[in-house]
């Protein structure tokens, strides 16, 4: 399953160090990470996007600007299908980013979208009546229950104040588990470890985490 990152800042800070210490763990992944990848950053206040069907570790970040929000997503596609640039995360709309990795099986729900994650995203937004904690908790609660079957189901969802984690798995808790660092004005957080940094902390699973922005 995929790979996911988030990182944000008071000041701006260097994308392409992110991504590289990104594309390292998604490369040395014990899943192929290399169908593709994406990410989006603000750029004078707007999200920019970009998306490459390559894996991301082959790609060169030198073309990234410094930001103080930056969203990427790494894919493993399920049963190595659909790869095409269109099916590469983020998602996103006027007032969304979406990224997720997991797997859903025996799903109830109906939904328009090009592959599962996407289904999950417009669907969890049919529930937004002004707050997006709310509308992600109640998605997420009723996709649980119209499922026979979640492996894992994490997803990053990012508005223009904050971005809200939600965690949740079934089975192999070391590779589902997502992690968080705080330092000083920067917040990270990861489908797992930076390669050999300290400081990081598991997020609970089963959780919403809301992180309002620095």
């Amino acid at each position: 399953m995929c790979r996911l990152l988030y990182v944000n800042s008071a000041k701006e800070f260097d994308s392409k160090v992110h991504l590289k210490k990104f594309a390292d763990i998604s490369k040395k992944s014990k899943e192929f990470q290399g169908h593709g990848w994406g990410c989006t950053y603000l750029k004078d206040g707007k999200w920019e996007y970009y998306k490459n069907v390559n894996p991301i570790w082959d790609d060169d970040f030198k073309k990234f600007p410094s930001t103080t929000r930056l969203i990427a997503h790494a894919r493993s596609a399920f049963k190595d299908e659909g790869i095409v640039v269109e099916n590469n995360m983020p998602f996103y709309d006027e007032n969304f980013v979406f990224i997720f990795n997991g797997e859903l099986r025996g799903v109830k729900i109906k939904e328009e979208g090009r592959i599962g994650a996407e289904k999950i995203f417009n669907y969890i937004k049919r529930f937004y009546k002004g707050s997006t904690k709310d509308a992600l908790g109640k998605g997420a609660a009723i996709i649980n229950k119209k499922t026979s079957y979640i492996r894992a189901m994490n997803i990053i969802l990012s508005d223009k104040s904050a971005s809200y984690i939600y965690s949740l798995f079934n089975e192999d808790e070391n590779y589902f588990t997502m992690h968080i660092k705080n330092e000083e004005e920067l917040v990270v957080v990861c489908s797992e470890p930076f390669i050999g940094e300290i400081g990081w902390q598991q997020i609970k699973n089963n959780s919403l985490t809301e992180l309002i922005c620095l």
